[in-house]
């Protein structure tokens, strides 16, 4: 990912570099006409697995990196290692099932990644310790819709590149391609002091359970898929700065940009560490709506994607300092 978005990004950058995480932190250059440090930040890494053991027959034992939850990973296809290894990870067949474990989840533990080796050995060969898996799905267009395996954060990374390779903004730049956001946002936190920033935004793709429920459930949508990107107010790791939030919504408005706000309490995001970097960073968050996130194949609107780039465009075009010299 990082490889990739760097190919993107090189020829309009002025100053590029990998920090010791593995951050990609780049510089676009503004027009100078406000005094600002300002920081758009996406992750490049996404949720998925861990070699940990070898069973006598070959298989692999393995642990989620990142929330993957048991059920959405029996009987689906990964790859494994940096040489994509083809594999699946297999479960006892339903028809073998029965009594008390009938029906029940298959805990994590209780699963095996199958490369088709035969042995130990072989497998510890291919696929040594601490090997990495990841979901093997292909991006596909679906009408309005696209589908992908990690388009969190893959959206909130395209949408940064697309800012970034744009025109110039009245300030400068600072764009925070972070790692091991999935595991605890750490790359953002290493990112967030290095560049000091006097405010940040951050780009997600984020959860959206506007499937139906069940006739007795009432619950309210996190988000909903084609009602424009969402702006969280707060999550499980910050409360978004309200002056920023505000600033937001005025300019969704403004430009008659579909958006929606985020059930608050749910997930967690880059804003949360870069939040509390340094004396503190205002911070808020800018997502794109995406079905079944952290599972195998997501879905996300292409009308969401392209509002919230518009969206957070605008809303960086009119960022004055004023705006955080206002009243919290």
């Amino acid at each position: 990912m990082r490889q990739a978005i760097l190919c993107h990004i090189q020829d309009h950058a002025d100053d590029v570099k990998i920090d010791a995480m593995g951050n990609l932190l780049a510089t676009r250059r503004g027009t100078g006409r406000r005094r600002l440090r300002v920081m758009v930040a996406a992750h490049m890494d996404e949720v998925g697995f861990m070699v940990t053991g070898h069973d006598t027959d070959g298989l692999l034992k393995f642990r989620a990196v990142g929330g993957v939850h048991p059920t959405v990973t029996p009987g689906n296809r990964v790859v494994v290692g940096p040489k994509k290894l083809p594999g699946v990870i297999g479960m006892t067949p339903i028809h073998l099932a029965s009594g008390a474990g009938f029906g029940k989840v298959v805990e994590t533990s209780a699963l095996r990644i199958d490369i088709g080796v035969s042995t130990k050995d072989q497998a510890k060969r291919k696929a040594p310790l601490g090997t990495y898996a990841t979901f093997d799905t292909k991006f596909s267009a679906l009408g309005p819709t696209v589908r992908g395996k990690a388009l969190d954060d893959r959206g909130g990374c395209a949408i940064l590149i697309d800012l970034f390779t744009g025109d110039p903004f009245p300030f400068d730049l600072l764009a925070a391609f972070t790692v091991q956001e999935e595991v605890g946002l750490r790359g953002a936190q290493v990112a967030g002091y290095a560049l000091e920033p006097d405010v940040a935004f951050v780009l997600e793709g984020t959860v959206c359970n506007d499937v139906p429920q069940e006739p007795d459930e009432d619950r309210t949508p996190v988000t909903r898929l084609g009602h424009g990107p969402a702006i969280s107010v707060m999550d499980r790791s910050m409360i978004a700065d309200r002056r920023l939030v505000a600033h937001l919504i005025a300019t969704a408005k403004a430009h008659g940009i579909p958006h929606q706000l985020k059930a608050p309490g749910s997930g967690g995001t880059d804003a949360g560490a870069i939040h509390l970097s340094r004396a503190g960073v205002p911070s808020a968050v800018v997502s794109v709506p995406c079905r079944y996130i952290h599972s195998p194949a997501a879905i996300m609107s292409l009308a969401d994607f392209e509002n919230a780039t518009r969206l957070t465009r605008e809303a960086l075009r009119s960022l004055k300092p004023s705006i955080l010299e206002s009243e919290r």
